[in-house]
């Protein structure tokens, strides 16, 4: 009998109760689930094994959780849900500027917090069983190597590390081709959203977006008020058995 991959979840809080609550909800959803109070002992945890998501509280007795963030990020791409009382929309921005893919303000519902992790595993397990293709682009003079099968990116030769929720936006416009898509409906097909407070989160993941492909290569195109358009030129594309 093959048993079912349970994901690994890391819930980074310091207040008992609500990483308690959290835990309990995460694991009645089938989820195995590791805590941590601190971010001395959620380091400790990233050196023997990555999680497929971290749940991360900002406000910690060590420590600030963005700048937790922004160090893993330099190693790892596991999908990031921020949980913190930091409502303001500075801090959400700057949330989405480090790589997360939700961001979760307190007081929340448990239940609120899983259809949220379930909608995220759900958007990234679609992306990984679509179609494989594999994408030659051209850009003026530049190379875009897209490989959804190994999920892999390079500009140049030089390979390009997205995270997940980089990787589904930039997936969706490349399948979309020199087609408008609008923010409301980036939000909507990678990240479940369709508040229209929200849609300055797509400028932020496409800012971060355009920075690792090459600030200075036209791949994207702003058209302003409305979306964005993936202008590279198709050069080679072949279906991967």
């Amino acid at each position: 009998m093959i048993m079912e991959y349970m994901k690994l979840i890391y819930i980074v809080e310091d207040h008992e109760v609500i990483r308690e609550g959290v835990r309990q909800y995460l694991e009645l959803s089938g989820y195995k689930v590791q805590t941590f109070a601190d971010l001395h002992a959620a380091r400790e945890g990233f050196s023997r094994i990555v999680p497929d998501l971290l749940i991360q509280d900002v406000m910690l007795p060590d420590g600030d959780g963005f700048a937790f963030v922004k160090q893993i990020r330099q190693t790892c791409d596991c999908p990031v849900i921020f949980m913190t009382a930091r409502i303001a929309e500075s801090d959400r921005i700057l949330g989405f500027e480090l790589g997360a893919d939700d961001y979760i303000t307190k007081p929340f519902s448990p239940k609120e917090l899983v259809l949220r992790v379930q909608a995220l595993f759900r958007r990234i397990d679609t992306v990984a069983t679509s179609v494989p293709v594999s994408v030659t682009w051209t850009a003026a003079d530049h190379v875009m190597d897209f490989d959804e099968q190994e999920h892999k990116l390079s500009v140049d030769g030089q390979e390009v590390v997205l995270t997940a929720a980089e990787w589904r936006i930039l997936a969706h416009l490349i399948r979309n081709a020199g087609i408008l898509v609008t923010r409301a409906k980036i939000l909507e097909e990678c990240f479940d959203y369709s508040f229209e407070s929200y849609e300055r989160i797509v400028d932020t993941h496409i800012k971060n977006i355009r920075a690792k492909i090459g600030p200075d290569i036209a791949w994207i195109e702003t058209v302003r008020g409305y979306g964005y358009r993936f202008i590279g030129r198709k050069r080679k594309e072949s279906a991967i058995e």
